[in-house]
């Protein structure tokens, strides 16, 4: 039996990288963290009041929409923002090719010098990158500003991760008054909102591989002290 995958090489070694420069990772994992905290804590706090089920329920709708809509037109402007700095020192980098290639040639050089590479290699590596206007960019900026040309995010995508994981995340407290108005829809918050709260934490610590049972624990802990604040304070002033 062999060890290597049909058809590769004896040596060659390859790598699998899950794809999460684009922004949507991040805003996803903060959407809906966010949204089961927020939501959670809004219930919450409105059921301490004791206001009755119709307005707790509409508040958490309210709380859904709204936040949902500010976490995804936040998310946009502000990766929008983002993405206009960098191309736009991405454009000076390529200005700067085009107009001194000689001198970045030799920047490029003492940057690979620099990071221990001996000086007669570091000038071929140097003078072949230049002749590819485009690696050259793509080097320059990965070694200078410490990014992809090709991977600056998308500020839709990010936009629409967040809409879409705020409101799968402030969905699961809303749940029970949906559904019922028997006056047990508080405990089944907490129980839904801690189900969440742990799902959400345990996903953070398997894709991130830090531990699955600590980040769970921690996410849990943090909705729940949201969830007693808010809840106290609506119990001392509807109280």
């Amino acid at each position: 039996m062999g060890s290597y995958t049909d058809g590769m090489e004896p040596g060659v070694h390859e790598e699998e990288h899950r794809q999460i420069s684009g922004g949507w990772v991040r805003a996803g994992i903060f959407g809906v963290s966010d949204g089961l905290v927020t939501n959670v804590s809004l219930i919450l706090g409105f059921a301490g009041a004791n206001p009755g089920h119709d307005v707790v329920r509409l508040a958490g709708l309210a709380g859904l929409v709204a936040g949902g809509f500010s976490m995804a037109t936040g998310e946009y402007l502000s990766m929008r923002a983002q993405k206009e700095l960098l191309e736009y020192e991405i454009d000076v980098e390529r200005r700067s090719i085009e107009s001194s290639p000689a001198a970045e040639q030799a920047e490029l050089r003492d940057i690979f010098v620099a990071r221990g590479i001996e000086m007669e290699l570091a000038e071929r590596l140097s003078v072949d990158l230049m002749r590819d206007p485009d690696l050259a960019l793509r080097t320059h900026t990965r070694e200078e500003l410490g990014i992809d040309p090709s991977a600056t995010g998308s500020p839709i995508s990010a936009a629409i991760s967040s809409l879409i994981a705020f409101a799968v995340g402030a969905f699961v407290p809303l749940l029970p008054w949906l559904w019922s108005a028997s006056g047990n829809e508080v405990p089944w918050s907490i129980l839904f909102g801690a189900i969440g709260s742990a799902t959400v934490g345990g996903s953070i610590g398997w894709f991130t591989r830090k531990g699955v049972v600590a980040w769970a624990l921690r996410q849990v802990s943090v909705t729940a002290l949201a969830a007693l604040v808010t809840f106290g304070v609506g119990r001392l002033v509807g109280g």
